[in-house]
């Protein structure tokens, strides 16, 4: 088995992203929702501190759905805003992420809450490493989201592992992704994902080369 160190060092925490730590803070309009969303850029956090692009486009594809009351867990989630927008919505979510990032996702949930409350209860935030943690969660699921967690190749099979487990129960994988190819993403979808999940293309965003992919267990 993998140590917690070898885990860390497959996703980008390299100190020479950041060489001075700082913090912003922005607001987005997404699925009729302004959420505001503090992102702390420091060495430790590295990739985690930001808001990509793969994310807004999926929480405006939450327009398509109906996500009140729905069982959702997010998988990487760096900010939170994703699994945010889903609970503002109505959804019943979990938000994961490694240790280091599971602060900053807490602040900004914080920071989130209606006035009026949560329709459904406020977001749980839990450290989830895939591949290693999966005991301590169920398959119970309505959906399972991700964006951008698709880019280093090494964590592919521990990925898919984790969503295998999360999907047990029937839940539908939305994943949305910058299709680089230098990250493997054609190859995550063309070929690992589908060894185990029905796989379909349900948006795709030429202007900025990402994609939103519908998955369900085999």
């Amino acid at each position: 088995m993998m140590t917690g160190d070898a885990e860390l060092s497959m996703f980008p925490a390299d100190s020479r992203l950041f060489e001075d730590s700082f913090s912003a803070e922005n607001t987005y309009r997404v699925s009729g929702q302004n959420i505001t969303i503090h992102q702390y850029y420091c060495a430790n956090l590295g990739v985690s501190a930001s808001v990509w692009e793969s994310a807004l486009h999926l929480c405006q594809f939450f327009e398509s759905l109906d996500l009140s009351g729905k069982r959702i867990i997010e998988l990487g989630a760096g900010t939170g805003l994703v699994g945010i927008v889903a609970a503002r919505l109505g959804a019943h979510v979990t938000i994961t992420d490694l240790p280091l990032a599971l602060a900053q996702i807490e602040r900004n949930v914080a920071c989130n809450t209606p006035l009026s409350g949560w329709p459904s209860g406020a977001p749980a935030v839990c450290p989830l490493s895939w591949g290693r943690d999966l005991h301590r969660f169920s398959s119970a699921w309505e959906f399972v989201l991700g964006a951008d967690i698709v880019y280093t190749p090494e964590t592919f099979p521990l990925l898919v592992d984790t969503l295998v487990h999360l999907c047990k129960d029937g839940a539908v994988v939305l994943l949305a992704s910058p299709m680089r190819r230098e990250h493997g993403a054609q190859d995550f979808y063309s070929r690992v994902l589908p060894e185990v999940f029905e796989v379909e293309l349900v948006q795709r965003h030429p202007e900025s080369n990402i994609n939103i992919y519908k998955a369900t267990l085999r």
